[in-house]
């Protein structure tokens, strides 16, 4: 099983549609991956979820942002991230995401965010796209 932590865009994306991340949820649901989180990323996505630009996606859903939320929270696994020796992205939201996955023993971040991607791994964690993470997970079912 693949140890996963998904940045918030790629969690927002599998709450609000239905394309390669959320079809990784349900690779969770299947027992192939486990996703694993942060206060820190949790409370990100609680603030981004509420956005106005995602209220039409949010309410397509049928559900409220706290229950899109807590779909998630059921599913992931908190952990505590670990502290980075100094900044590694341009982007403090971004360094959550890999002190999450250091935290967590994570085998692969999901992430579609460039600057996130550029970096192509982090200590020995690969950082691949929800497809990316899809193919991978088909070709270990056919190994």
């Amino acid at each position: 099983m693949l140890r996963l932590v998904a940045d918030t865009n790629t969690v927002i994306s599998a709450l609000l549609w239905r394309g390669a991340p959320h079809r990784l949820v349900a690779a969770n649901e299947a027992a192939q991956v486990s996703f694993y989180t942060s206060r820190t990323l949790i409370d990100e996505l609680a603030d981004v979820i509420k956005r106005p630009k995602l209220a039409r996606a949010v309410r397509a859903t049928g559900k409220d942002v706290e229950q899109l939320q807590a779909e998630y929270e059921e599913i992931a696994t908190i952990v505590t991230p670990r502290r980075l020796p100094a900044p590694v992205s341009c982007d403090s939201d971004d360094d959550a995401v890999l002190a999450c996955a250091l935290g967590a023993r994570a085998d692969l971040i999901v992430s579609g965010d460039k600057d996130l991607r550029i970096l192509g791994g982090y200590r020995g964690i690969l950082i691949l796209t929800a497809a990316e993470t899809l193919a991978r997970i088909r070709t270990q079912r056919t190994t």
